[in-house]
């Protein structure tokens, strides 16, 4: 089975579109019977449409995480999603650059303490911590 793209999605949705717009006419300007018959036949065109959009929307190459879609089911707007998922990767990248910004400042008072201790590896010391994005004050 071939992959259905945008393209033919776009085709389906259009034809229901046009099926929808006829059967509104129709009913607005009902004539009896010959618009009955008319209708019945927009109707069986519209529903097959729709079956037809139905299989190609399974053909879509789409990958929407599970969480969505139950967020989604649940009633809950997307954007609202959207919101609280930025919310909380700003969060965690706040705490990862405490972190980072924590680590440095042990970095940098313990190579302090070790090059004041142990003058002999005073060079070491501070060649790692000028390769790791500190610097070693004399």
């Amino acid at each position: 089975m071939a992959a259905t793209t945008l393209q033919d999605v776009d085709v389906h949705l259009r034809s229901i579109i046009a099926n929808l717009y006829m059967l509104i006419a129709q009913a607005h300007e009902y004539h009896g019977p010959n618009t009955q018959h008319a209708m019945t036949s927009e109707i069986k065109q519209l529903i097959q449409n729709l079956v037809q959009l139905s299989q190609a929307a399974r053909r879509l190459p789409t990958r929407i995480p599970l969480d969505i879609i139950e967020y989604v089911e649940q009633t809950r707007n997307p954007d609202i999603y959207t919101r609280e998922f930025v919310e909380l990767v700003m969060r965690y990248n706040q705490q990862l650059k405490g972190r980072t910004e924590a680590f440095g400042n042990f970095r940098d008072i313990l190579a302090r303490e070790m090059a004041s201790a142990i003058p002999e590896i005073r060079d070491e010391v501070t060649q790692v911590v000028e390769i790791t994005g500190g610097r070693l004050e004399h």
